[in-house]
């Protein structure tokens, strides 16, 4: 069998991230580097080709996962005309919804990484990407009048985050739902 392709390569490995960041979103980082190789439909040996390590795999999945929520906040922005206050509400809106409670592959990676994260040493390049991509997401759900972070965004990405994985771990339940329709009120009652 020949070397593939430099395209080839360059398909593959974003094969593998996007992969990964569902999977790690889904299940945590603790998937083996065998079990994603699988899903990404390659072999476990080229995993090695494309990185060092599954740590330097999980630092570039949360640095695309975070890029991928700078991405939806602009066009959402976009689809809002620029207006941030209806941008905002469309992401609480989708946010505090059943069907991202119940779809956590293609979900916040806020919500889903913070356990990995925390778990994992300082250093970290995953950590750095993680606050910067958290204290970006405050930014942008900050009330007009205080843009550029600052608490108002901060406790509003915390309400989110908090709902949805209280949502998550109580689903099945009445209160899941509650815990959904509780914290959209919360947000949404004084805009």
């Amino acid at each position: 069998m020949g070397r593939v392709s430099q395209a080839q390569a360059e398909e593959n490995r974003r094969r593998v991230v996007d992969t990964a960041s569902r999977l790690f979103r889904e299940q945590g980082t603790h998937v083996s580097v065998a079990d994603l190789m699988k899903a990404a439909g390659l072999t476990h040996g080229a995993f090695y080709k494309q990185f060092a390590s599954k740590e330097a795999l999980v630092d570039e999945v949360t640095a695309h996962a975070f890029d991928e929520i700078a991405r939806r906040n602009a066009a959402g922005l976009e689809r809002h005309d620029g207006q941030r206050d209806a941008a905002q509400r469309a992401l609480i809106d989708a946010y505090l919804s059943v069907e991202h409670r119940d779809n956590a592959a293609d979900g916040c990676p806020v919500a889903a990484l913070a356990i990995d994260v925390a778990r994992g040493p300082e250093g970290r390049e995953a950590r750095r990407t993680y606050a910067e991509g958290v204290a970006d997401f405050a930014a942008f759900l900050a009330p007009a009048e205080a843009v550029g972070g600052g608490e108002g965004g901060l406790a509003r990405l915390c309400t989110l985050v908090g709902a949805l994985v209280l949502s998550r771990a109580t689903q099945g339940s009445p209160l899941s739902e509650e815990i959904l329709a509780a914290a959209h009120a919360a947000l949404t009652e004084a805009s």
